[in-house]
């Protein structure tokens, strides 16, 4: 079975473009605060906190799904190492106890984010919820189980092992995160890319019937699926608690229009079956050039940035529907 990928992709080709005319003119703009070394520093800082949810989602999304929780998922995994840190971490803790610490807080951390991962992925294969409806009730449940821990504050005063670790820069300008992130795109893509579970997914976003008289575990394809998102989402949570060595209930909360805005833009079909990863990196490191960018200008407020992604998702989609409309009528004259 070969991975049903498009030889061409003219979407990347397009966002490359974007990405180059973005970059110039906000060099333009503001010469002497982007084209800081300092300035590409906090960009690569702040990226991979979104960016490896938005990576997390798109695999929902090339099952025909989609994952609204990632970023309550991200919380509660982050909350629960940080309770775990606190309960164990005492002022007398020597330095291997306190790297055991932390090593066992992470793999909570983890293991969490895959549970909630799971549990989305079988309400949705087994019971049958709509994945809108499914990661809509898990965002509330998730929510929830996160503020009843913390009560509604936030949780702060971490271990300073973790926040050295969490923003150590390799060379001396390359943040860790970034890295993360780095690793989990190209782990991502060759998944995608060049197993048959990537090639699965495809087939499966594409036909669901056709894919399971093909002989495909369907439900399976699913949990995995979901499963991996909210690992990812783990992932993210860990990294947004040590870049502020704190963690909250609704960190993060713009997150979930920004990642479906990244995923769509990115060249991944809503509907399922299309898209690589690829084209969603280019796209976080478009947005986040945009976002800096508008941070330069005093006189634009943070809110107007929400109508801006809102209004950018709205256009890709409109602008993906006609293409599709054109290519349909294409093939069939």
């Amino acid at each position: 079975m070969k991975c049903i990928l498009p030889v061409k992709d003219k979407n990347f080709s397009r966002l490359l473009i974007v990405f180059v005319v973005v970059f110039i003119l906000s060099s333009i703009l503001k010469p002497g605060l982007f084209l800081r070394g300092s300035n590409f520093v906090s960009m690569a800082r702040q990226f991979p906190e979104f960016g490896i949810m938005a990576i997390g989602i798109s695999f929902t999304m090339l099952t025909g799904g989609i994952d609204l929780s990632t970023v309550y998922a991200a919380n509660l995994s982050s909350i629960i190492a940080a309770k775990t840190m606190l309960a164990l971490a005492g002022d007398n803790v020597s330095g291997s106890a306190m790297a055991g610490i932390l090593v066992l807080s992470v793999g909570i951390a983890l293991f969490t984010g895959f549970l909630c991962g799971v549990l989305n992925g079988l309400l949705i294969s087994k019971i049958g919820i709509p994945p809108i409806l499914a990661t809509l009730g898990t965002q509330q449940l998730f929510w929830g189980i996160a503020i009843v821990i913390t009560s509604g504050k936030s949780i702060s005063g971490l271990p300073m092992t973790y926040f050295i670790i969490g923003n150590i820069e390799l060379l001396g300008f390359i943040p860790i995160s970034l890295v993360f992130f780095i690793l989990v795109a190209a782990i991502s893509s060759v998944i995608l890319s060049k197993t048959k579970f990537g090639t699965r997914l495809y087939l499966l976003g594409t036909n669901p019937v056709a894919a399971k008289f093909a002989g495909l575990k369907n439900d399976f394809l699913i949990i995995a699926a979901y499963a991996f998102s909210g690992f990812l989402a783990a992932i993210s949570g860990l990294i947004m608690m040590a870049s502020t060595n704190s963690t909250k209930a609704d960190y993060g909360s713009s997150y979930t229009m920004q990642c479906i805005l990244i995923a769509v833009m990115g060249g991944i079909s809503p509907s399922g079956g299309r898209g690589n990863i690829k084209g969603v990196v280019v796209v976080i490191l478009i947005l986040q050039m945009l976002s800096s960018v508008l941070n330069m200008f005093e006189n634009i407020s943070n809110f107007y940035r929400d109508i801006i992604w809102g209004a950018a998702l709205l256009g890709v989609m409109v602008l993906n529907y006609v293409i599709g409309t054109k290519k349909v009528k294409q093939s069939k004259t």
